[in-house]
């Protein structure tokens, strides 16, 4: 009795441990692709606990979160100049198509089909660019705007959803490097000349209106002034000054003599 016991309960927990062993879980961000008996259901498997049974019924987890690939490319320009590029894809797999890229592409999607695509996009447009364009701002957006069109054209119906292509850097040819720089040192050097020729224009304003206010100033006591009230303001200089006597004469003339100290 006991040994039949002892062998219900190792069948029972040899029963649940393969139970649980041949489960997985699909969690937020995952789906599952099922395959039975080497087939792949066209069905993806949502969020939840799965049972597998080896060989009858395994299910792959696959990623349908945010994803980024960072492409390192060097491209010729319109010119035939080489650019160097630093380009970000963020895509997603469509949780629905799942299933249909593991048929049609495998597990190693990115490799096989969305690297590919990107990097022609990058040089197909970029292509068509002068080096100038591809620096500027503007250039940037444009060819970041016309790359991703490109990818959502081709990759959509192929289970991929392209979300944004962003050029993170530029690696210019040192020929067309060099140049800009130069233009730039110019434009500051024109734009300090500039500031000196203001400020140049400002000063002589400045000299100009003292000048304009002493001549004013000149004029006003040149009017003022009369013959008689410079001599007052002689005589009240002399007298201020302790060596000169002051004496009157009939004619209220002032009569100075100098003062020399005893020896």
């Amino acid at each position: 009795m006991k040994k039949k016991k002892s062998r219900m309960f190792l069948a029972a927990f040899i029963a649940i441990f393969s139970l649980i062993s041949g489960c997985t879980i699909i969690e937020d961000g995952q789906v599952g692709v099922k395959k039975s008996f080497g087939n792949i259901s066209d069905e993806p498997v949502g969020q939840g606990l799965v049972i597998q049974v080896p060989v009858a019924r395994v299910v792959e987890t696959w990623n349908v979160k945010l994803q980024e690939i960072q492409e390192q490319a060097r491209v010729p320009s319109s010119e035939g100049l080489i650019v160097g590029l630093d380009t970000s894809l963020l895509f997603r797999v469509k949780p629905g198509d799942a299933p249909m890229i593991r048929k049609t592409i495998g597990r190693d999607y990115t490799t096989t089909l969305v690297v590919p695509y990107l990097r022609n996009a990058v040089r197909d447009v970029v292509s068509g660019y002068e080096v100038k364009n591809i620096y500027s701002e503007k250039g940037r957006k444009e060819i970041a705007n016309k790359v991703l069109n490109y990818l959502r054209e081709n990759l959509g119906h192929r289970g991929i959803q392209v979300e944004d292509v962003l050029l993170r850097d530029i690696q210019l040819p040192a020929r067309f490097k060099e140049s800009i720089e130069n233009k730039l040192a110019s434009e500051q050097r024109a734009e300090q000349k500039q500031f000196e020729l203001i400020q140049a224009q400002k000063d002589a304003e400045i000299e100009v209106a003292r000048a304009k206010g002493a001549a004013k100033a000149q004029e006003i006591v040149r009017s003022t002034l009369s013959d008689s009230y410079l001599h007052y303001l002689w005589v009240k200089t002399l007298s201020g000054n302790p060596n000169v006597i002051y004496v009157a004469t009939e004619a209220n003339m002032p009569l100075f003599k100098t003062v020399t100290g005893a020896k």
